[in-house]
């Protein structure tokens, strides 16, 4: 047969060029993609040689080579699988440029959607979109190729400039044969990509293609001295060189294997080697699925969370394999944001290789996955929180802080989060002082106590020493201690637990039940009436500071404290996004009074002598610092607040 020579759709430029810009975002994954369609063609004679074991001719070893030509700057990627014949070679080599550009484009869509395996195959592994690939890094690709079964080889060769010739050759073996004529910018010591270094090919292989279950093998010229009897080199001899082929590959993941086969510290080891971690694990989920979509993940929770969680140059993800062939490094959208620190692998093969970031995110199998593998960590967690609390609460002090974001991101995003994580929550009790869940507080609520409590605060020994805190202490009323500025973000999302709802004791009123409080509460709206000139001159003089002067329901010893109001958000709201740049949120601050402390006396006092009485006015100035003190905030002038503290003292 004479050459051919056969025109490719005018579109086929336009696609090349979505190919390079579009699906893939750098050069060196066209040896993944070459090397995973080599496997796939094995992967075919191999099950046609069920069946007809004459196809095999022989040849049961299996293998994926490479070979380069650094004088005529080629690559060879060779394989001894299924080759094609004629009409193979047409339809499969051409059948992306024949469907044209927007039909390619409905296919990878319908893919997606539908999850149809045969679809995914005709994309993956008949040289379709993969193996075009190879023009990115090629002026011309040489294919000689012989069906397994039959005598006749081909060769068809194009420089991807809308055309490829097809002419009649021999080979003497089934399979397929790449040569790639590497462009300038991809051979040569002096470049960034040379892909005629074999040490470079040997790293993409095992960066890309480790876990094809067929060696991928290359030969290196080795010198060395030759060897004695006892293996020894011989240390006067001349340095002698000989051929060894390597094996490039580890051909089989661990993720493949039985649970059951797998040594711990095959996990640990591997764990290390592949995320680059120096600590053993502190979780591990091996799991292997079948149904609607297949997969096979191996997550781990890393030991110790990294300094950089929860900053915008942290990039959390999953890598994805298709077939034990590596397609994306930290996939993102797998598993939500809370559980950013989850690192780890999954495999499928109902993933298409050949896809950009943006046609994953809408991928209908990877949705699937990622709910099945949220669900199954979940699941771990919570029985780890009841069946080990010591591990759990080490769990918790490394990402408590990612549960506590789920919950309140949730709320921004319209996903409900909270019914999957407030089981999961630990605060701090004044109980103990140990760590508790919301069920734990919820059950040992007093008799007649309708909310849950809470305080916020630096630390422990902050909100201990809030004045608010007496009166519930001596209640025996216990209070949950919020020391993470998200905290108080985390229970606004989850509102409330079994129909108890949060109570800040900063906010809005206290509301406790007992008639001693109630009682307590009717005095000071009647104290309140007689005082009305007081607390209304109070409010005039420290303007837009506050919104309201009270007298307070919830100080016992203390003379004053600040509270927000009920409404808005609380002070320690106010305060977080104040550090992180936004101050648009403001709380609605009232000064409350405790009318039953001294100073209230004096109050009184200081206050007849007229509102413009200098005394007057530094007493309302300083109670309002001191009430900014006890909340960790300095006074709006510090040095004003020293002095008059020491002209007091002088007196």
């Amino acid at each position: 047969m004479a050459k051919e020579t056969f025109e490719f759709q005018a579109e086929t430029k336009q696609l090349l060029d979505l190919m390079v810009h579009s699906i893939y975002t750098n050069h060196e994954i066209f040896l993944r993609e070459l090397i995973s369609n080599a496997s796939d063609a094995i992967d075919k004679l191999h099950y046609e040689s069920l069946t007809n074991h004459e196809l095999l001719e022989g040849d049961t070893a299996f293998e994926i080579h490479l070979s380069t030509d650094e004088a005529a700057h080629t690559l060879t990627i060779s394989d001894n699988g299924i080759g094609m014949d004629r009409d193979d070679i047409i339809n499969d080599l051409g059948t992306i440029a024949k469907s044209g550009t927007k039909a390619f484009l409905e296919k990878m869509k319908e893919a997606q959607q539908s999850g149809d395996k045969s679809t995914d195959k005709d994309l993956i592994g008949q040289f379709g979109v993969g193996f075009y690939s190879a023009f990115m890094v090629s002026d011309q690709v040489t294919v000689v190729t012989r069906k397994a079964g039959e005598k006749q080889a081909y060769k068809w060769q194009s420089a991807g400039d809308g055309q490829y010739s097809l002419e009649e050759c021999d080979k003497p073996k089934h399979g397929t044969t790449i040569i790639l004529q590497l462009g300038a910018d991809f051979y040569g010591s002096d470049k960034d990509e040379n892909y005629t270094d074999k040490d470079a090919l040997a790293s993409l292989v095992k960066k890309y293609s480790d876990y094809i279950r067929y060696p991928v093998t290359m030969e290196f010229t080795i010198k060395e001295k030759p060897k004695d009897a006892d293996g020894k080199p011989i240390e006067d001899a001349k340095e002698e060189e000989h051929v060894e082929t390597r094996t490039l590959n580890s051909m089989q993941p661990l993720w493949t294997r039985n649970k059951s086969d797998i040594k711990p510290e095959e996990y640990k080891e591997f764990f290390q080697h592949q995320f680059f971690e120096w600590d053993d694990p502190m979780e591990i989920f091996h799991t292997r699925v079948e149904g609607s979509v297949d997969y096979t993940a191996l997550l781990f929770i890393p030991a110790h969370a990294p300094f950089n969680l929860y900053y915008s140059d942290y990039e959390p993800g999953v890598q994805l394999y298709s077939r034990h062939v590596f397609i994306m490094d930290k996939c993102k959208d797998l598993l939500p944001d809370y559980l950013r620190f989850v690192k780890g692998l999954v495999d499928s093969p109902d993933l298409s290789l050949n896809i950009s970031r943006e046609l994953l995110q809408q991928s209908r199998e990877l949705k699937l996955i990622g709910r099945n593998l949220e669900k199954n960590i979940l699941k771990t967690l919570s029985r780890t929180l009841e069946k080990d609390r010591e591990k759990y609460e080490t769990f918790w002090a490394e990402y408590g802080k990612s549960i506590k974001i789920g919950v309140y991101s949730g709320m921004m995003t319209g996903e409900n989060n909270v019914d999957k994580l407030k089981d999961l929550l630990l605060f701090m009790s004044s109980n103990d002082g140990k760590l508790c869940t919301l069920k734990e507080y919820t059950s040992r609520m007093k008799e007649g106590q309708k909310k849950i409590y809470y305080a916020t605060g630096k630390d422990k020994e902050a909100i201990e020493a809030l004045p608010q805190m007496e009166m519930l202490r001596d209640r025996g009323i216990e209070v949950l201690f919020m020391t993470d500025p998200v905290d108080e973000f985390c229970v606004e999302g989850v509102h409330a637990y079994e129909d108890h709802q949060f109570h800040s004791i900063s906010r809005g009123d206290l509301d406790l039940e007992d008639s001693e409080f109630k009682e307590e509460k009717k005095k000071n709206e009647d104290l309140a009436k007689s005082n009305e000139d007081l607390l209304k001159d109070m409010k005039e003089f420290l303007g837009e500071k506050v919104a309201d002067v009270r007298l307070s329901n919830r100080l016992k010893s203390g003379a004053v404290c600040l509270v927000a109001d009920a409404a808005g958000p609380s002070i320690a709201m106010e305060q977080a996004f104040a550090a992180a740049n936004n101050p648009m949120f403001k709380a609605r601050r009232i000064l409350e009074i405790n009318p039953q402390h001294q100073l209230f006396a004096k109050l009184q006092a200081v206050h007849d002598a007229g509102k413009d009485a200098p005394s007057f006015k530094d007493y309302c100035t300083m109670l309002y610092d001191q009430a900014l003190l006890l909340e960790g905030i300095l006074p709006d002038d510090p040095a004003a607040f020293a002095q008059k503290v020491a002209e007091m003292m002088a007196k």
